[in-house]
């Protein structure tokens, strides 16, 4: 499987400029961040985190809340940073990795069907605060969609997620199986 979209003038690679693979590239992490720190103040309160879950169509009881705030919040000042926010979505090993990118395609999946389609996709991202149109979720769709079926299920998206995680990476040098 050769990634047609490597560009062949790529000789030296960064090697692994994002401390949060997990979402692929640091400028990934940061644009979610600031999804989630909607005062700006560059750091991200329970109550910020509690929109997000919300509006992301999870009830999340107040334990709940303190738990996920307690696992991120490493200085225990009451806030994530970036820093935190990004050491939180690196997966410490491949489980880890799996497990979040599971937990990332159900907050998509909406109707909990096993596939993505453009609609759930663009109510997911209308309600974080984006304004494409399903036109756009459209293309979003087919651009993963390998087997045609017109929806993005957990296999293309994991091989959507670990390309880009791979791509930001600079794993396209040459030195992989499938690389030419």
């Amino acid at each position: 499987m050769s990634n047609p979209q490597t560009p062949p003038d790529r000789e030296k690679p960064k090697p692994k400029p994002s401390p949060a693979q997990g979402l692929g590239s640091m400028a990934e992490v940061e644009k979610v961040f600031s999804r989630f720190d909607a005062n700006g103040d560059g750091r991200i309160s329970a109550s910020e985190l509690e929109s997000v879950v919300r509006a992301l169509g999870s009830d999340v009881r107040p334990e709940e809340l303190r738990g996920m705030m307690d696992e991120m919040d490493a200085d225990r000042d009451g806030f994530v940073n970036l820093q935190e926010f990004a050491a939180f979505h690196r997966p410490s090993r491949p489980s880890a990795a799996d497990a979040e990118l599971r937990d990332a395609f159900e907050m998509y999946d909406l109707d909990r069907n096993g596939r993505i389609t453009a609609e759930e996709l663009h109510l997911v991202l209308r309600r974080l605060g984006d304004t494409c149109s399903v036109a756009d979720c459209s293309r979003m769709i087919r651009s993963v969609d390998a087997d045609g079926d017109g929806s993005v299920c957990f296999d293309e998206f994991k091989n959507m997620m670990t390309n880009n995680t791979n791509n930001a990476a600079g794993s396209g040098s040459g030195s992989g199986p499938s690389s030419s």
